[in-house]
């Protein structure tokens, strides 16, 4: 559903080989040199073990096992299973032949991270890069929208800007809020995802989510904080989230998750502050018939306290 069903009140797979065309990277037979024929240019020969190592076919970098043909054609794993065991450059049944030569010559490779243009300074062996890119600080973040897929990718001040300009969230400064979200017919809501605002402060961007689910057989509401950064920085911070009326409240405390975690992965886990519909409509008062749910809550950083180790809160002016 999308966000305007619920208003906000600030209070301030197969491959046809055939198409697959490309050159020769290597090759088990040997050609006859001929000097005088200088403009065969039917095998063009790669420049480097780098490009000796790129599958012909989804242009990744192989790793083992990696496969190739009676003719010599390499190919990695993946691919293989795509193009049907039929080899896109000469047609010949690929079969199970490893090509050991070629993965032998891969682990005396030293390669940087392919993050290196966002930052990324490291160097890894050949058969390493590729665990480590998985976890890289450096790689690009997800856009943390719930309302919708979104497949933007992006460091964070980009994804703040997107989240503003074309997903249209609310912008706010400061370590507090109080929300009212308001709804005519709560009982039509069952499953609603809605992302209402996007918090700066500590010089860091947070997350605010509300959504409606069904938890089992019970429909419910859920508010909660993601940090849009690393898990290891937003640990560095705490938040508490607050609802109540009619003389009760709840109160939740926990550590903002990173936009790492998706929303669906945050909500699962049930790692922030649920209220039961019943519940829900009890603090909004009146006859119950309509949502008016005020959630206020807080966001602090902790303060290593350099004598006994614990952590002390310190909040935002």
């Amino acid at each position: 559903m999308e966000s305007d069903s619920i208003e906000c009140i600030p209070s301030l797979d197969g491959i046809d080989v055939n198409e697959i065309v490309h050159s020769q990277l290597f090759s088990s037979s040997k050609t006859p040199h001929n000097n005088n024929n200088k403009n065969n240019n039917s095998i063009r020969p790669a420049t480097s073990v780098h490009e000796l190592l790129e599958c012909p076919v989804c242009t990744n970098s192989m790793y083992p096992p990696i496969h190739q043909c009676h003719n010599g054609h390499t190919i990695c794993s993946t691919c293989k299973e795509r193009v049907h065991n039929r080899c896109p450059t000469c047609r010949q049944e690929l079969g199970d032949i490893r090509c050991l030569a070629l993965e032998k010559v891969a682990e005396s490779l030293e390669l940087p991270c392919k993050y290196g243009s966002l930052g990324c300074p490291e160097i890894f062996p050949y058969y390493s890069k590729l665990k480590h890119e998985a976890m890289c600080n450096f790689r690009p973040y997800n856009c943390p929208y719930a309302g919708s897929e979104c497949s933007i990718v992006g460091d964070i001040p980009y994804l703040v800007a997107h989240l503003r300009d074309d997903h249209k969230v609310d912008m706010h400064s400061g370590c507090t809020f109080n929300h009212r979200y308001v709804k005519s017919n709560p009982r039509q809501v069952e499953n609603a995802t809605w992302m209402l605002t996007v918090f700066n402060c500590f010089g860091q961007s947070f997350c605010l989510h509300f959504e409606a689910f069904q938890l089992g057989v019970a429909p419910v509401y859920m508010a909660f904080l993601r940090f849009m950064g690393d898990e290891t920085d937003a640990r560095n911070y705490s938040y508490s989230l607050e609802v109540g009326g009619n003389g009760r409240k709840l109160i939740w405390e926990g550590t903002p998750r990173s936009i790492r975690d998706s929303h669906r992965e945050v909500r699962d886990s049930h790692d922030g502050l649920i209220i039961q519909r019943n519940m829900a409509l009890f603090f909004s008062g009146g006859d119950r018939k309509e949502l008016k749910l005020r959630v206020t809550g807080k966001i602090w950083k902790e303060k290593r306290n350099p004598d006994g180790g614990a952590c002390i809160p310190n909040l935002c002016s």
